[in-house]
């Protein structure tokens, strides 16, 4: 894909200008990623790209007592958005199992990376919770399905991002670790075989349709997704916190890379 009068790829652009913010902001960027619809794999024609990358400071930066800002905003327009997290604010997140920056670490459209953060990943794995990140995606299913698949006419997109998050709840029950960032590969071990047709329909649909372009609602895959927001809820509130609260990992791996 062109970007405006840029005579690259938008993948060269993002590199050009992942390069750009090293030099302008003296960081380090250790990982880059897509993030989004695009790095789900149901974007549309006119999906905007969502750059999103973790990078590191000098050790000096990190002791003085001046206030720091733990993020990188450059977002260039409503096409290209590129923004990153210190390394601080990031194992921070992942010491709280945010469901987001793992998504971010296990793209399937990857930019840039390092050694280092193949490293900080390994340790961050350890802080994985089931019950958090379960109660996120449940969170974001029904959020999403109450706001945008209700009426007669509604967005086809929408129901990736009801579905989606649904089948992460079904994979995390069932394997107990982070789940595909990919739809697709999420799909194929979570998704009954009665709903793979509906499915297989919906994203050919989908990708031929505009970000606004509206449809009829599918009343079958609502109420799917009503029977599986039911059973989550009380999947959910039957599990118990198995969040990892020591900092030990987290620590040797953050000081290791400065």
């Amino acid at each position: 894909m062109r970007y405006h009068d840029f005579e690259g790829s938008i993948e060269e652009l993002v590199l050009l200008k992942l390069k750009e913010i090293e030099e302008k902001e003296q960081v380090t960027i250790l990982h880059a990623v897509e993030s989004g619809s695009r790095a789900w794999g149901f974007a549309s024609p006119d999906s905007d790209y969502d750059v999103r990358f973790i990078y590191v400071r000098s050790q000096k930066y990190y002791l003085g007592l001046q206030p720091r800002q733990d993020f990188i905003d450059w977002a260039l327009d409503e096409t290209l958005d590129i923004n990153g997290w210190d390394l601080s604010k990031a194992l921070q997140h992942f010491h709280r199992s945010n469901a987001t920056l793992f998504e971010w670490a296990n793209s399937p459209i990857v930019y840039r990376t390092t050694p280092e953060w193949t490293q900080i990943y390994a340790a961050a794995e350890k802080y994985f919770s089931c019950r958090s990140a379960m109660y996120h995606y449940y969170g974001t299913a029904r959020k999403n399905y109450h706001a945008h698949l209700t009426d007669a006419l509604v967005k086809y997109k929408k129901y990736f991002y009801v579905l989606r998050p649904i089948l992460a709840c079904r994979w995390i029950e069932k394997k107990a670790c982070p789940p595909p960032v990919l739809f697709t590969a999420l799909a194929a071990e979570t998704l009954e075989d009665d709903m793979r047709a509906a499915i297989n329909q919906l994203v050919e649909t989908k990708q031929q349709m505009t970000e606004s372009e509206k449809a009829p609602r599918i009343d079958h895959l609502n109420a799917y997704i009503e029977k599986q927001l039911a059973y989550f809820k009380s999947a959910i509130d039957a599990m118990a916190d198995d969040r990892t609260a020591d900092w030990e990992a987290l620590n040797e791996v953050f000081f290791r890379t400065l």
